[in-house]
């Protein structure tokens, strides 16, 4: 929305404060640049509740106080989804946002992707990626031939 026309729908009353920005990553405990925290390390083990969930295989773990400072980004390392402009995308993360939003996952970190962590992360005594392939979600995106070989 532009300027203009927030202005505009300021002033005629339709809105009642200018729009918010969008945030584009809550996650922030793994910065993009510079060291990763030890805690987060390959092997290390992390668990908390689900904050958010971006896609169909990335989600956000809260390991602290609930704030984006202390919330991982986890991309699942056992289950690649389609990317959410490709068929299927956005039901692959409405499904996991189904299965995990606000409940305590257990992830073993695989180590660093960029600024997020790959990991195994586990719903009581069965992986995420179990878990998304039993409620039919097809895997796709860019990494699916990598999940499908550690299987």
């Amino acid at each position: 929305m532009t300027l203009r026309l927030t202005a505009l729908l300021l002033a005629a009353g339709v809105l009642t404060s200018a729009p918010a920005p969008a945030l584009a990553d809550p996650c922030r405990a793994v910065p993009q640049k510079g060291p990763m925290p030890a805690s987060l390390a390959k092997g290390e083990r992390f668990s908390g509740p689900v904050m958010h969930v971006g896609d169909g295989d990335s989600l956000c773990v809260a390991v602290g106080p609930l704030r984006g400072t202390d919330w991982v980004e986890v991309r699942l390392a056992d289950f690649h989804a389609p990317e959410l402009r490709e068929p299927g995308g956005r039901e692959a993360r409405d499904t996991l946002k189904r299965l995990t939003q606000g409940r305590r996952v257990d992830c073993l970190s695989r180590g660093r992707t960029w600024d997020r962590v790959a990991a195994d992360c586990r719903l009581g005594d069965q992986s995420l990626g179990e878990r998304m392939r039993a409620a039919g979600v097809a895997e796709g995106g860019r990494g699916r031939g990598e999940a499908a070989r550690r299987r």
